[in-house]
C-alpha cells in the first residue's frame, strides 16, 4: 500500500488517550476553525447580550468571520418600526459581544428589517411541527422509550 507523504493527515498512530482535535480528519479542521463556535455561542446567550427589550423583537440571522478586506460582522434581524432602537444601542451590543468572548470578536452588526407577518408565519410552522412530532411520538409503542423522550422534552422545556 502507498502512502502520501505530503498529506497533512497523521500516519502514525499514538498510544493512550489523544484529544478530539487530533482524531479529526483535515478538511473537518478548516471548516470548524473557519466556522467557529461564536454564531452558536452568540445564539445561546442572545437574551443576555441584547437586554429583553430587543430579544423579543430581533434574532441573530448569521455571523461573518473576519477576513483581509472585511471585518466580522453579525446581520441581524429585526421586526419593522424597532430598527431606531437596535441602531442606538449597536456599539452596546458589540461592547456586550466582544466583552462576552473576551476578545474583539464582532467588528459591524448588519440590520436586515421583517414584517411582524414573516414572524408569524415561523411560528405557525414551529406549531405545526411540534403537532407532527406529537403524533409521531404517540405512535411509539414501547413504553419506555415512549416515556424516557417526554422526560427529555419536560426538561428541555425548563430549560
Amino acid at each position: 500500500m502507498y502512502f502520501k507523504k505530503y498529506s497533512k493527515q497523521r500516519t502514525n498512530s499514538i498510544q493512550g488517550l489523544r484529544s478530539f482535535k487530533d482524531t479529526l480528519p483535515t478538511k473537518i479542521k478548516k471548516i470548524i476553525k473557519k466556522k467557529g463556535t461564536i454564531y452558536p455561542e452568540i445564539l445561546e446567550n442572545w437574551k443576555y447580550l441584547v437586554g429583553n427589550d430587543l430579544f423579543k423583537f430581533s434574532f441573530p440571522m448569521k455571523y461573518k468571520n473576519s477576513n483581509k478586506i472585511k471585518g466580522s460582522t453579525l446581520d441581524i434581524m429585526i421586526q419593522r418600526g424597532k430598527e431606531v432602537d437596535l441602531e442606538f444601542s449597536k456599539k452596546i451590543i458589540i461592547d456586550n459581544i466582544n466583552s462576552f468572548f473576551g476578545y474583539n470578536v464582532l467588528e459591524k452588526i448588519k440590520i436586515i428589517t421583517f414584517n411582524k407577518q414573516e414572524k408569524d408565519l415561523k411560528i405557525i410552522s414551529q406549531h405545526e411541527s411540534k403537532e407532527k412530532f406529537y403524533d409521531n411520538l404517540n405512535n411509539i409503542k414501547n413504553k419506555n422509550i415512549k416515556n424516557s423522550l417526554q422526560n427529555l422534552i419536560k426538561v428541555f422545556k425548563n430549560k
